[in-house]
């Protein structure tokens, strides 16, 4: 059985990566499980690197950090809802993937083999119609599940500039309607 965790990236509530995402999730099977986490609603500190410091050893994890770490393992599927800004992931998204580092680290949850069994997905809108733009995000995504030995699903990349103007891209709210069936 598929678990799929959408991690919502953007900096803006309902905005067009969300919607492209959802209407990509609304043709799951029912016996897929979703779950959809707001990095905004999750604040992390800025990540510290102390793995050349002591032993290092990551602390155990409490509050935000110990919930998107539980849900990251909880998945088969990660799906990143992140909009394109600055030719790359959000802040957001980077932030937690920097969270990485340290959960390898973190003794009891075997975070780096526990990820190679993982699928990696991305959602992003750009405001652009070279979708080359959306090269950095992409590129992120793709290796960073790599290195744990994780699957690259591929990526759904809609057009839009102004809140809301997603629903005019006709091609990518059809690609949606097969997103997690073609790359499955």
């Amino acid at each position: 059985m598929h678990r799929f965790l959408f991690l919502l990236g953007s900096a803006r509530a309902d905005g067009n990566t969300e919607y492209l995402a959802r209407q990509a999730a609304l043709q799951l099977p029912p016996s897929a499980e979703q779950r959809w986490l707001n990095l905004a609603e999750l604040p992390l500190e800025p990540f510290v690197d102390i793995r050349h410091e002591g032993d290092g050893v990551y602390p155990s994890p409490s509050g935000n950090e110990l919930t998107l770490l539980e849900a990251t393992l909880w998945a088969t599927d990660i799906v990143f809802v992140s909009p394109l800004y600055w030719y790359s992931v959000t802040a957001s998204t980077k932030l937690y993937l920097d969270y990485w580092s340290g959960w390898m680290r973190v003794p009891g949850y075997s975070f780096r083999e526990r990820m190679a069994d993982k699928t990696v997905w991305a959602v992003t809108v750009i405001s652009e119609e070279d979708v080359a733009v959306a090269d950095p995000l992409i590129g992120t995504l793709k290796r960073s599940g790599e290195y744990f030995g994780g699957r690259w699903a591929g990526a759904l990349i809609g057009y839009a500039n102004r809140p809301g103007q997603i629903v005019e891209d006709t091609e990518a709210l059809d690609r949606a309607k097969t997103f997690f069936t073609t790359n499955p």
